[in-house]
């Protein structure tokens, strides 16, 4: 929520800026440039400088924690990539030594 200290500032500046005309009205148009400035700053959904800076600090680690993901989950695929390799190889030579086998059987 916005500070009341600067809504009365901004209230005020608004209210120096108006024709002398309708400054004459007094008190009935400060407490509407008030009422107004409020619903629609209230309307806007503004958040105060220390969530702000509590949501960056948590985007922070989350990047952080994303990137840390990332690397790791390059390094398993990687490691994926050599795998299938040294399996097939593998295959194939067990195959040999099937197929060896029973040619002496017969």
């Amino acid at each position: 929520m916005l500070d009341p200290k600067k809504l009365e500032q901004v209230a005020r500046q608004i209210q120096n800026v108006l024709p002398q005309g309708i400054k004459d009205f007094g008190d009935d148009i400060d407490k509407k440039i008030r009422t107004v400035l409020q619903s629609q700053l209230n309307k806007l959904d503004l958040v105060n400088r220390e969530e702000f800076d509590v949501q960056t600090q948590v985007l922070l680690r989350t990047r952080e924690k994303l990137n840390r993901l990332e690397q790791r989950l390059n390094e398993l695929e990687a490691g994926l990539q050599a795998k299938p390799q040294a399996k097939v190889s593998q295959i194939e030579d067990v195959e040999i030594v099937v197929e060896t086998q029973t040619e002496n059987k017969a």
